[in-house]
């Protein structure tokens, strides 16, 4: 059955871009404002047609708020007449996506249970415009049309769909094949892209031998994916000859090696999900009991620093939306899934792509004639989709992200050898929370129950562990590429988080014996890695399935996401299945610990065995000695050799002068503004976030380091930072990781830490170390890092590898610049003294000072500046001296725990010019520069660009000097080079070297060149009208000018106050940071979960309060807050108990982001009359549309509190305040129209958006979603129930607003409002 929505306008770019595309070249025009939006439905076999009672409801589900449901028909609006033709495009037919599962989920909490598929598709009416019809009269599907945010792209089909079938099958049950010994004595593989080298055949056939039997196919494809390069790391666990040289030991060990040079505080080092170190004593808030609705109580306990990092890069490079999305989600499950289960925090992300090649933006360093394959994404898709991917997973999972990189590169060398990242990186970091009682897991022991926890099986991420380890990428067959990618379901990874932090919150009655996240080899894999040595006997049966056509082979290694593997004694599974149950999170116990040592797969699909019972009899697709797959396997040998690249001296244009050189410098990705990438992801979400990526009045994207509290009621932390040089590394290996070390310190060294020697480091190498003499490179730069490791006294306690970085274009092989991603970690003692990049200007102007540590040296190979005019230059900045970064380090440190500095960036890509206007940038204003003429050879250009490693400080005028000696103490060099100042965007940036001035520019004209790229990749991913609208008014903001009419550190009478019920839908987000501020005002919070009211398990007759909170319920599939509106509405026990208490007049709601939108479509702040009803079909006043650009936004804006009735903000009229928003659908649409004018003049919009003059104001982005009149929140007329889009639970404590006016976090107030109207009550 379908359902048929208009969908009027023509496209959106995430969508359409693509199609039109096609479509014209066909000779096809799309006719404007015929879109349809076509959303199917699939019931039971033999099940009754719906009743009048459901199509009302799923009306109501599908259509727009407004309409009531009246906007759907079950008949299409769209019918071909004459030259037109109808094309339907959506997902295939054969695949559940993860729009359909929250849908689905959706649906079932409405009531409508019958509910088993609904998926989305969009019709078109084309009108053939060149006279090409009749090629196209007998075409039924027109096939793969393109990555356009799912894993297995859209299908077009000329005509009518109909309705969806049966998922369908890959190939069929393939699980009965077996490989055979062949006459030679080598296995004779069943099926291609297993990735064996001759090293497996021949370790597999002697195996199989000794055992006497073939193998199965199952038990092939399970050992090309889990014991592949990409899973057991082979090359750095191996013996390594270069040019007939062996190399001692491991590369493995020597890292490892490195624990022994730095302070003992390492908890979990290369073991694993993720590596920790000790952290500190805090009090947090935990629900008294997790399984059920209870009070949250605050107590104290040890909680450890986890961090762990990774990459995703051959799924990007094929699916760059999905392939992020996943690499985000499986990173996010190994944070989860450390020791016992940990806390995730926040996560960080880097992009590396080709050269972007935007239309009619493209760069002259930029090779518009080079080739790229067919079968991998664009560079501009990677840098667009990967991102979209990433960010949209982590907004609506709820996990912050904080710092990154973005870097391009192409370029044909010396030797004519062409380096791109063809195959690009994906990288993704995290960072998060260990319980000191949970740091490790139990051993398996015989009788543990194996449990799968997290979504069903599908067929997804076939064979993706032996894709990814292929030697060249573009090699394997294209559709094996394509179904080796997962699909990312964040709502459910959300789901199994709740489950896995209930169990932690346990506390001594933790479920979880032992848990690991499924990767790479999927069950296989994982299952075989949590039951070793003991064993396990894993049923077939027992799996839940997402597509019951599963072969066998497929269930065992497909590697569909948002699945963890658990060990659980038998006493303790009827917690965790009340805690799955709260959590809607599926759950199957899928066998038995053996202690016999083999991991053993019974397919008793047929015949299932009961709890218990005998298998004897039935097939068993793998039955494997443990010891065989993951015992002491032979190390593999590698002869390597190792080659330097030709090189060829830097030639600059004669006569090139600094503004000609930051035309080009100031537009290359890695050195050009990122906000880009910063503005669509959520950056505030948990209320633990002290320091991201934007910083200064207009908040711009380029803090060094990320830094978050470990509990919302403390100050202290910890502290991430990346660093990376792949350019440089090109020419020198070595010096290319000892720079990417350096810069992740010098980012780090901005926030406080314990001790340089308490640093751990993860290493990620990204390396084609099987092609040519890449291996020895790789080798290179692993010794060259272990050195300086060791000569610091840091240590690297975990990484990970992709040693396939090259890839096929056409017959040649395009190498990937070798790449070392560095993530420097530590516990931060005080989140407050973290100092940003920009500029302050103390006392109308600061003191500059460079701090140099390799002085006198400035080399442009490598650099930025070579690299716009398409050259790599001869010879690479690298650290001479090991001991000034110590130093430096260790004086910086100082610096900050005195709070001397106000300012400081480090030297990175774009050199000191590049580095002195970043922090101008940031903080709006001039500055006035004399260097020291160069030493003689040395060219103005050279010592302006060249990125030797260093540091640029401001700090008052007063303690210039007494700085300066301090660092010359330490043997350091630190030279003045002139001041800050004065503000504004029109003050000039001037700078002189040897007293001839090279450069007189406004800041704000140098920074619109810094803007441009980011801009034109904006006007991708969102409405270009709002893009426009940024990038003319950014170059003349002074920045807001904040007002508080009031104390911002009043605090409300200490009295037990009531209880508020803080409630939460599948997808909220926001509820820790709500119930932190609501307790930090003397509440008694609750955490109820609508489940709960659904269920009986909860009352909101003895609470004073209600607060729904923010996220993306059920991923907002059908409308923001639909679905949980829907679950309210549609149910009597939920729909009554709502509202018995609006009715009660002591009561108070609030309602942020997801929250508010929620509320809107309850008919809360607006309903009929104070003691009206709640019902669907009670009239909406304002539901939300898209935001007018088109995406999430994530900004930190100011709002004006309105004069009103609304008691939260009683005594706050007129204070303009910041505050965060981060929403997708945050536009109030008010109906009829006249209703805005009338909420505006009564007083019931009690916040407004306002510019930096303090006025109201509909300009982007200023008002991120268009609002009208600049209206962010609504209140009722009686002032109780209050309905906001920004977050002021996100801004109750100073160190969580990234640019702030007095006090310790005025949004406190608010909170403090609602105790003090309870206490007069």
């Amino acid at each position: 059955m379908g359902f048929f929505l208009p969908y009027f306008g023509l496209f959106s770019w995430d969508f359409d871009g693509v199609f039109f595309g096609i479509l014209w070249n066909l000779g096809i025009l799309p006719l404007w404002n015929l879109g349809i939006l076509t959303l199917c439905r699939f019931w039971g076999a033999g099940e009754a047609e719906p009743s009048a009672e459901e199509l009302r409801v799923l009306r109501w589900i599908l259509g727009s708020p407004l309409a009531q449901g009246s906007d759907v028909a079950q008949r299409s609006f769209l019918s071909p007449r004459g030259p037109h033709l109808l094309l339907e495009i959506g997902p295939r037919l054969g695949v559940c996506t993860p729009f359909c599962t929250n849908a689905v989920s959706l649906c079932r909490a409405a009531g409508l249970g019958r509910v088993r598929r609904l998926e989305r598709s969009r019709r078109l009416l084309l009108e053939d415009i060149w006279g090409h019809w009749g090629h196209w009269g007998d075409i039924g599907d027109i096939g793969d049309i393109g990555d356009i945010g799912d894993i297995w792209g859209h299908w077009g089909h000329w005509g009518d769909i109909g309705t969806l079938g049966t998922l369908g099958t890959l190939g069929g049950d393939i699980g009965g094949h077996l490989g055979t010994l062949g006459t030679l004595g080598t296995l004779v593989l069943p099926c291609p892209g297993l990735a064996f080298d001759s090293w497996d055949l021949e370790f597999y056939t002697r195996l199989f031998q000794k055992v006497g039997r073939n193998p199965t196919s199952v038990e092939l494809f399970d050992l090309a994916q889990s014991n592949s390069e990409h899973s057991r790391h082979w090359f750095f666990r191996g013996h390594l000859t270069i040019d007939g040289t062996p190399v001692p030991g491991s590369l493995l060990r020597s890292l490892m090696d490195t624990q022994s040079c730095s302070n003992p505080n390492g908890l979990i080092a290369f073991c694993d999900n993720s590596s920790a170190i000790r952290g500190v004593s805090v009090s947090a808030l935990w629900p008294q009991d997790p399984t059920r609705p209870s009070p949250f109580q605050r107590r104290t306990s040890v909680r450890h620093v986890a961090l762990t990092a990774e990459t995703h890069n051959f799924p990007t490079a094929v699916a760059p939306f999905s392939g992020a999305t996943t690499g985000t989600g499986g990173r996010i499950r190994d944070v989860q899934c450390t020791g016992r289960g940990a806390h995730v925090i926040a996560g960080t992300a880097g992009y590396c792509f080709g050269n972007l090649l935007i239309p009619g933006y493209e760069q002259p360093w930029e090779d518009p004639q080079a080739p790229y394959p067919s079968a991998f994404a664009r560079p501009l898709e990677v840098a667009i989709g990967a991102s979209d991917g990433a960010s949209d997973y982590g907004n609506k999972f709820g996990e912050p992200l904080l710092a990154g990189f973005a870097r391009s590169f192409g370029q044909v060398l010396p030797g004519g050898q062409r380096r791109e990242w063809i195959k690009p990186i994906m990288f993704s970091g995290g960072i998060g929370a260990l319980e000191d009682e949970h740091v490790r897991k139990e051993p398996p022991e015989p009788g543990m129950l194996v449990v799968k926890l997290g979504g069903p099986v599908y067929r997804i991420g076939v064979g993706g562990g032996a894709a990814s380890s292929i030697q060249v990428q573009g090699d394997n067959e294209a559709e094996r590429d394509l179904g080796a990618v997962q699909r990312g379901d964040p709502e459910m990874e959300q789901k199994l988080n709740r489950v896995l932090r209930g169990s932690i919150e346990s506390g001594a009655k933790n479920p979880v014996s032992s848990i690991h996240d499924q990767g790479a080899g999927g069950n296989g894999n994982v299952l075989k890695e949590i039951s070793e040595p003991a064993g396990a006997v894993i049923y077939a049966s027992r799996f839940q399935l997402g597509d019951p056509t599963l072969s066998i082979l497929e269930l065992w290694g497909a590697e569909y996401q948002e699945s963890n593997a658990l060990l659980v004694r038998p006493e303790a599974l009827p917690r965790l299945r009340l805690l799955a149950e709260r959590e809607r999170c599926p759950m199957s116990v899928v066998g038995t610990v053996t202690g016999d040592g083999r991991i053993v797969l019974v397919d008793d699909r047929e015949a299932p065995v009961p709890e218990g019972g005998s298998h004897e009899g039935l097939p068993t697709p793998v039955n494997l000695e443990l010891e065989w797959v993951l015992g002491k396997m032979p190390q593999k040998e590698f002869a390597l050799s190792l080659a330097p690249l030709p090189r060829r001296p830097l030639s600059l244009p004669p006569g090139l002068s600094v503004p000609m050189a930051l035309e080009r410098l100031l537009r290359l990705p890695a050195v050009a503004s990122k906000r880009y990438l910063t503005s669509k992801v959520d950056r505030s979400v948990t209320g633990l976030v002290a320091q991201q990526q934007c910083v200064g009045p207009l908040h711009t994207p380029l803090a060094d380091v990320a830094v978050v509290a470990l509990s919302h009621f403390g100050d202290t932390g910890a502290a991430t930072a990346i660093g990376e040089q792949p350019i440089k590394g090109l020419l020198d290996p070595g010096a290319g990781a000892r720079l990417a070390l350096t810069e992740a310190l010098t980012n780090l060294v901005f926030a406080r830490v314990t001790h340089l020697k308490d640093v751990k480091c993860s290493g990620n190498w990204m390396w084609g170390s099987k092609v040519g003499a890449e291996g020895g490179a790789l080798v290179a730069a692993c010794q060259a890092l272990v050195a300086l490791l060791r000569r610091l006294g840091v240590a690297v306690d975990g990484g990970k590898d992709s040693l396939s970085m090259a890839a096929r274009v056409g017959s040649d092989t395009v190498m990937a610049p070798g790449a070392l991603v560095i993530s420097a970690y530590a516990v931060c003692p005080d989140v407050t003294a973290t100092v940003t990049p920009d500029l302050k200007c103390p006392h109308g102007r600061g003191s500059l000072l460079w701090v140099q540590l390799s002085p006198g040296q400035h080399r442009l190979g490598g650099s930025a500046l070579a690299q716009v005019f398409s050259q790599l230059g001869d010879a690479c900045p690298d650290l001479d001296e090991p001991g000034n970064l110590e130093s430096a380090f260790n004086v910086t440190q100082q610096l900050l725990e005195e709070r001397v500095l106000t300012a400081g960036h480090d030297v990175s890509d774009g050199g000191m010019l590049g580095c002195l206007l970043e922090m101008a940038f940031a903080g709006n204003c001039g500055v006035t520069v004399t260097v020291p003429a160069p030493p003689p050879g040395v060219t103005p250009l050279a010592l302006l660009f060249a990125e030797e490693p260093g540091l640029l400080l401001e700090v008052p005028p007063a303690a210039a000097v007494p700085v300066c000696r301090r660092y010359q103490d330490a043997g350091v060099t630190c030279v003045p080079i002139g001041h800050s100042g004065p503000y504004g965007p029109r003050a000039m940036v001037t700078v002189a070297v040897g007293g001839q001035e090279v450069l007189a520019e406004p800041v704000g004209d140098l920074r619109a060149l810094w803007e441009q790229t980011s801009f034109q990749l904006e006007r991708l991913q969102a409405a270009p009208a709002c893009v426009e609208q940024e990038e003319q008014d950014l170059p003349t903001r002074w920045g807001p000018e904040y007002h508080v009419t009031f104390d911002p550190d009043y605090v409300a009478p200490v009295l037990p106050g009531p209880r508020v019920a803080v409630l939460r839908e599948e997808g909220s987000n926001g509820d820790r940071e709500m119930a932190a501020a609501l307790a930090m005002a003397g509440f008694q919070v609750w955490d109820v979960t609508t489940q709960d009211l659904c269920s009986d398990a909860a009352s909101l007759d003895g609470f004073r309060g209600l607060v729904f909170v923010g996220g993306f319920s059920y991923a907002d599939v059908l409308g923001s807050a639909k679905g949980w509106a829907a679950s309210l509405l549609f149910q009597a026990g939920p729909r009554q108990r709502l509202q018995r208490f609006r009715n009660r007049p002591e009561t108070f709601s609030l309602g942020v982001c997801n929250g508010c939108q929620l509320m809107a479509l309850l008919g809360w702040p607006h309903g009929p009359g104070e003691g009206g009803g709640i019902s669907w079909r009670c009239p909406q006043l304002c539901p939300f549309g898209r935001n007018l650009s088109g995406r999430f936004e994530s900004r930190f804006v100011t709002v004006r509190v309105e004069p009103g009735p609304a008691l939260l903000l009683r005594g706050m009229a007129g204070a303009r305040l910041g505050v965060w928003v981060a929403h997708g659908e945050g536009r109030f649409q008010f109906r009829p129209p006249s209703a805005l004018d009338r909420c505006v003049r009564s007083g019931l919009a009690a916040l407004r958006y306002v510019d930096d003059r303090g006025e109201p104001t509909e300009r982007y982005p200023l008002n991120p979603n268009g609002s009208g009149r600049g209206v962010a929140a609504l209140v009722s007329p009686c002032g109780r129930h209050l309905a906001a889009m920004p977050h002021p639970e996100r801004a109750v404590r100073r160190w969580q607003s990234p640019w702030a006016g007095p006090g310790s976090g005025p949004w406190l107030r608010m909170f403090h409002n609602a105790m003090e109207w309870w206490t007069e009550e």
